[in-house]
């Protein structure tokens, strides 16, 4: 009889192991989507328009850095650009930390 009683239990156990695999795949794959959507392809989007804004940079534009020092683009060699600051006072700085590009005469307004 104890024998009949092991067979019944296992028997039980094998139809909600099946159940219990497909929720924990359908879990898998809710994380995966929520990690894709929310985390991955914002921040992917985000550096695409990043690069495509360094590689748009010209001399005259406007610029912020991610320091936030404001200057307009005086020379682009390489990766770098000199950007003047203030009246005679220039700085060299890396493409890749300019954060944003101003509307021509931003830098005027905000002088006045």
């Amino acid at each position: 009889m104890d024998g009949l009683i092991q067979v019944a239990h296992a028997a039980d156990v094998a139809a909600t192991g099946k159940e219990g695999a497909w929720s924990s795949i359908l879990l898998l794959v809710g994380f995966v989507l929520i990690f894709y959507f929310l985390l991955w392809r914002p921040q992917s989007k985000r550096a695409k328009e990043h690069r495509e804004l360094v590689g748009s940079l010209s001399e005259g534009d406007e610029i912020v850095t991610g320091g936030g020092v404001i200057g307009t683009i005086k020379k682009i060699k390489d990766d770098f650009l000199v950007m003047d600051v203030a009246s005679g006072v220039q700085m060299k700085v890396q493409r890749s930390a300019v954060a944003k590009v101003l509307p021509k005469g931003t830098i005027a307004a905000i002088d006045e």
